[in-house]
């Protein structure tokens, strides 16, 4: 058989991750590839989450180091600038349903977490709610934990409901989950997906991602249709979605 073959230059296999010392300490750098980038781009997540470093069609390990060796400042710069995460323990201040909420420890063996708003306070004060989580200290994460998901679940439940009798549809399941990387989902056959991180989020959010799976109901995708049907159920869809890009991330950082 005459004639010359080409050879198909193989993307190189990247390691998951790489480790360089940044300000003094290791730091773990996620390597991605995608072949639709044109460049090698370094990010920081707000949530707390590795820096990622994508790597473009045909870049290598030995350019992906390189290149984020030269961003060593930057780097540093930014990862200095980024909240701490805030575990849920006794003096935590984290968010539920948008507004400040303090952890406390409320003692006892038994009992159910309260929540209790800010008070009215003296000028300058702080003015944040109470969480109050009966139990042992050691405890105290699993137990709010386990609270916020059921508040979760009634506040979603709640907005689902109404959503679909407005669009006409039922959904066959929803259930929740602790996702990064979407804050709901919709499968063909009708099942709801959801974060349970929305319910620290002001109710106009959650509002909005229950409003936007429930019209993938009608839209198994986000075409025009979908967008006038996930508008007329939450004509704060655009607000919404903005808040969720600028602080959306910050919600990972609880617990």
């Amino acid at each position: 058989m005459s004639g010359l073959f080409r050879l198909r230059r193989q993307q190189p296999v990247l390691p998951e991750a790489i480790t360089l010392e940044i300000a003094g300490r290791e730091q773990r750098i996620v390597l991605r590839g995608n072949p639709q980038a044109r460049r090698y781009i370094l990010r920081v997540p707000s949530d707390g989450g590795a820096p990622v470093l994508t790597v473009p069609k045909g870049g290598t390990l030995a350019t992906a180091r390189e290149f984020a060796q030269r961003q060593r400042g930057w780097l540093a710069g930014r990862l200095g600038e980024r909240p701490e995460a805030v575990p849920f323990a006794e003096g935590g201040v984290i968010p539920l349903r948008g507004a400040a909420h303090r952890i406390i420890a409320a003692g006892g063996l038994r009992g159910l977490v309260r929540a209790e708003p800010a008070r009215e306070l003296e000028e300058d004060s702080e003015a944040v709610g109470r969480l109050l989580v009966p139990g042992a200290t050691e405890h105290i994460a699993r137990k709010l934990t386990d609270w916020l998901k059921r508040e979760a679940r009634r506040d979603l439940e709640r907005a689902v409901a109404q959503h679909a009798a407005a669009l006409g549809r039922t959904p066959t399941a929803l259930t929740l989950r602790d996702t990064r990387s979407r804050w709901g989902s919709c499968t063909a056959d009708g099942r709801l997906s959801f974060s349970w991180r929305l319910v620290l989020a002001p109710p106009s959010i959650l509002d909005y991602v229950a409003a936007h799976e429930v019209a993938h109901l009608a839209e198994m995708n986000h075409g025009p249709r979908f967008w006038a049907h996930c508008r007329r159920l939450a004509p704060h869809t655009e607000e919404a979605r903005d808040w969720l890009k600028r602080e959306g991330g910050r919600l990972h950082l609880y617990g």
